[in-house]
């Protein structure tokens, strides 16, 4: 395969590591913590899919609105302070926030469908992580708006609007907001995990880690995956132990090997992408 297709290279990578994973676990890991396994991924992975939609919608939006709104002192004033409250708050702590809100909302009953508890957690995630998106957009908008064809087209009577979002951004700017989501799926995915394992090491009494969907997250804070991370420490003391690694501990070891192998491949992909196309 060309060097300059090394992007798709390590999504073949990523797509096949994780099918032989499933294969080998198939194999050797027992039915129920096989089916855990998969749940979990496939909510994180939907979890992740959703952040990078609902960013690219309010990054999207925020960043046109905040060049039509450039003229008009008060909106442009109260938005931008909208997005600095946003980005004043760490995304940890923020995401963290979601999270209590939503272990309100479990033990008072309120939102108990699983699909809908993904859908908050990735709109949380969305909301900290969206001003990113913005930034890149203005950038584009303000490198292109002063170009000839910009103003031609203006003259020749095309709205604005389709300047702005066809030309300007669908047209000339794909590739740049492409690679920004790649690497938004990683941060999604990063943070997603973070938080589920911290949550889940102190919920409440009233809310348990079976009221969470199924994640990779929260799925590595159990106490099965977390013997399994630490049977690494006994084999490290004792090769002769190496080979129950990974029949034997397989839960934890595929879950966290997941984790890594997937921020890994989206960063590398990230990286072969930016170059390709010399972002």
């Amino acid at each position: 395969m060309k060097t300059d297709r090394k992007d798709r290279l390590w999504l073949i990578v990523w797509i096949s590591g994780l099918f032989l994973l499933w294969l080998w676990d198939s194999a050797f890991l027992n039915g129920p913590a096989l089916s855990r396994l998969e749940t979990a991924f496939l909510h994180s992975m939907v979890t992740g899919i959703l952040v990078v939609a609902l960013s690219l919608v309010l990054g999207w939006t925020t960043g046109v609105a905040l060049y039509f709104v450039e003229r008009r002192k008060p909106l442009s004033l109260l938005l931008t302070f909208l997005l600095d409250v946003i980005r004043s708050v760490p995304q940890i702590i923020g995401i963290l926030i979601g999270y209590v809100i939503l272990t309100f909302l479990l033990e008072e009953g309120i939102l108990q469908n699983t699909w809908g508890q993904i859908a908050w957690i990735a709109a949380v995630i969305a909301l900290f992580i969206f001003p990113e998106l913005t930034d890149l957009i203005r950038e584009r908008i303000r490198y292109f708006e002063r170009m000839d064809f910009v103003s031609a087209m203006l003259c020749c009577g095309a709205s604005e609007a389709r300047v702005i979002n066809f030309e300007i951004l669908w047209k000339n700017s794909r590739s740049h907001l492409l690679h920004k989501l790649i690497s938004l799926f990683g941060v999604a995915l990063f943070l997603q995990c973070s938080i589920d394992f911290i949550v889940s090491v102190g919920l409440s009494l009233d809310v348990s880690l079976i009221n969470f969907p199924a994640t990779l997250g929260n799925q590595l804070a159990t106490m099965d995956s977390k013997q399994d991370i630490l049977a690494i420490g006994t084999f490290l003391s004792s090769y002769a132990d190496a080979r129950s690694l990974f029949f034997e501990h397989l839960q934890g070891l595929s879950i966290a090997f997941v984790i890594v192998f997937t921020l890994l491949c989206f960063y590398q992909m990230s990286n072969a992408y930016l170059r390709r196309h010399r972002l």
